[in-house]
């Protein structure tokens, strides 16, 4: 037992929840949308993962394992433009091995149309049930909005368009008011379940479980004292004044810290645990002293510029009053304590912090917890040394400060781990796929080829691993395009073709680099004969479509890119407006250019100018098209476009 969230195999060891484990499963299979909300370390995502998972019957539901809205290290992150990375994050959760190019610009009523129906022992379709989990990071700050309100609108479609559907959305207590008030129908009929803390008894069972499964049991008495002492609080002021306040919940995250340090102070041939074990090894203030120091230390190196000193003094400043007891900060005021919103981010997500809302208005952060005093007040000599090097938390940590767009740190932390992985090659791969994510959001192209080019060659050794290796190389030929390097990319995407002859996704990628490359006959013909095998294939649709277009080909642009919906995708929506210009409806075309003020594609800005061209409006078609044709833009404009663009400038 660890800090950690439970997974479904955890679930022999799972105690203290089979109430809210029932009636959660319950809400889950009977209606369209539930929502799961807590606070944080409240336990939502163990209460998921071992408590209700376990209770659904394969019979009579179609569980897909959870979603995250983060895409971890599985998934490489260098997705084909307009792809909406937030649901191809959700996708990859869903269908963990699936080859991450059969994801790609794939919507959620897409993936779920094209999965076969299983049907219960009666012939009627089964209820599907999915789940997305830490929907609080979509709400953030440092998120991207529209591609945030995509992926609610498309779970929305999704639920209004399958009545056998249904969804569970867990997500922290203080952004369900934002769930609340989306505008879909079904998200304000949504049923909301709310999970809070451990009572007492819940508490005892969740401390004798897991030790009797592990032949351990606890004596009589000895766990009741270990709950009994993390519902005291002591409380010592600056003039050594003691009181003692007794309370009503312990925090799921308190439990398996404390129970985790005693486990590991036990001697080696003690068969029960005794309460003399709990009063004299485990000291529950100190236990979470010393968590909570750790913590601290990890937000003041990751996010304070390392002074954690000065860090403790702000928080004790601010949080802790003169009584020794917790203080309110108004919520907004942060700042002038001394406290960065970024640093208050990563308290709160580290459960050192916690906003609660005032019945009479406002809110306010507060330390999470009373034994957070201490860890706070508590002298440098007194603090526990640094345990061993867990490259399983340093990965956690690193991808925590990808989510949160801190590369340098993410980077850090993922060397550490890497550096005390051993000889786990599969951990090995994924941290050098992390390493390569880090460096494609960093821009660091050649570094992002570098780290995925070693986890391929990890992944080879391992059995089973043929669809992340063709993954992998897929990531890489993508970035290669990105840089203007068609032949290598193509050579990279014929060996992921080799280990995955029946990926589609990755034929389709296979013809955009032919096209961009300048090979548009074979880059045609791949697209026809992956949609012959595979019908309306979405992204073989959009390329072709998009091809079409580009090619001054409006009537079959517009047959492919009209089955679509492209609204997220400022590529297709402009390939699109392009075939409507080309086939004379400027007026229509116009009205779908999307704002270009900050568009990047090269490609999105020469249609935008061919189409203002069409139109007649020629003031800046010169400049746009210039804009196509710089040097150092990434991805270059496909050479087929080059000479459209040259003559765009000319005039």
């Amino acid at each position: 037992m660890g800090p950690r969230a439970f997974r479904p195999e955890d679930r022999h060891v799972f105690f203290g929840r089979a109430r809210e484990a029932r009636e959660l499963a319950d809400h889950w299979q009977a209606n369209s949308l539930t929502f799961l909300s807590g606070p944080a370390g409240a336990g939502k995502t163990s209460l998921l993962q071992a408590g209700v998972l376990p209770l659904l019957d394969p019979d009579v539901v179609d569980a897909l394992p959870v979603g995250r809205v983060s895409s971890g290290t599985r998934v490489p992150v260098a997705l084909r433009g307009g792809s909406n990375p937030y649901v191809f994050a959700v996708l990859s959760s869903w269908l963990p091995y699936e080859a991450p190019s059969g994801l790609s610009d794939v919507t959620i009523s897409g993936f779920l149309a094209r999965r076969r129906v299983r049907h219960d022992q009666y012939g009627d379709p089964m209820p599907t049930l999915v789940a997305v989990d830490g929907a609080e990071a979509l709400l953030a700050a440092g998120r991207d909005p529209a591609a945030s309100d995509d992926l609610f609108a498309q779970l929305a479609t999704a639920l209004e368009g399958d009545r056998d559907l249904r969804a569970l959305v867990v997500v922290r207590e203080d952004a369900l008011p934002m769930l609340r008030s989306r505008r879909e129908k079904v998200f304000r009929r949504a049923v909301e379940y709310a999970v809070e803390a451990l009572e007492p008894a819940a508490a005892t069972a969740a401390v004798r479980g897991p030790a009797r499964t592990a032949g351990r049991p606890f004596a009589r008495g000895a766990a009741e004292r270990l709950v009994e002492d993390l519902l005291t609080v002591r409380r010592v002021s600056p003039l050594g004044d003691e009181t003692e306040e007794r309370l009503p919940l312990v925090e799921p995250l308190q439990l398996q810290v404390v129970c985790s340090a005693l486990w590991e102070a036990l001697p080696p041939d003690a068969s029960v645990v005794t309460a003399g074990h709990v009063r004299d090894l485990g000291d529950v203030a100190r236990s979470l002293a010393d968590f909570y120091d750790g913590v601290i230390d990890e937000v003041a190196r990751d996010a304070y510029h390392g002074e954690t000193e000065r860090l403790r003094a702000r928080l004790r400043e601010a949080f802790v009053d003169e009584k020794g007891g917790r203080k309110d900060v108004v919520a907004g005021s942060a700042e002038s304590a001394g406290l960065p919103d970024a640093v208050i981010r990563a308290l709160a997500g580290r459960h050192v912090l916690r906003l609660e809302e005032r019945l009479q208005g406002g809110s306010r952060w507060r330390l999470s917890h009373d034994h957070l005093v201490r860890a706070l007040t508590r002298g440098e000599e007194s603090r526990a040394p640094a345990g061993r090097v867990d490259p399983a938390e340093y990965r956690r940590l690193a991808e925590a400060a990808l989510r949160e767009g801190y590369l340098e740190r993410a980077r850090d932390h993922a060397r550490t781990a890497l550096r005390h992985s051993g000889p786990d090659q599969r951990l090995r791969a994924d941290l050098e796929q992390l390493l390569a994510d880090i460096a494609y959001r960093g821009d660091d192209l050649d570094t992002a080829v570098d780290h995925y080019g070693r986890a391929s060659v990890l992944l080879q050794s391992l059995p089973g691993a043929e669809g992340q290796v063709a993954g992998v190389l897929t990531a890489i030929s993508q970035i290669k395009m990105a840089q203007g390097r068609f032949e290598s990319a193509l050579r990279d995407l014929e060996a992921a073709a080799l280990r995955r002859p029946d990926d589609a996704g990755i034929r389709v990628e296979l013809a955009w680099v032919m096209w961009c490359s300048g090979h548009v006959n074979g880059a045609v013909d791949m697209l026809d004969t992956v949609l012959a095998e595979e019908g309306d294939e979405r992204r073989a649709l959009r390329a072709r479509g998009e091809i079409m277009a580009d090619l001054g080909r409006p009537t079959a642009a517009l047959r492919d890119l009209g089955r679509l919906d492209w609204g997220y995708s400022p590529s297709a929506r402009t390939a699109y407006a392009l075939a409507l210009a080309l086939e004379g409806r400027v007026d229509e075309a116009l009205d779908l250019v999307p704002p270009i003020e900050h568009e990047t594609s090269v490609t999105v800005l020469l249609r935008v100018a061919r189409i203002r061209d069409a139109a007649g409006r020629r003031d800046d078609v010169a400049s746009l098209a210039r804009r196509a044709l710089e040097d150092g833009v990434r991805p270059p404009l496909p050479r087929p476009l080059v000479e459209v663009a040259e003559r765009l400038v000319r005039g």
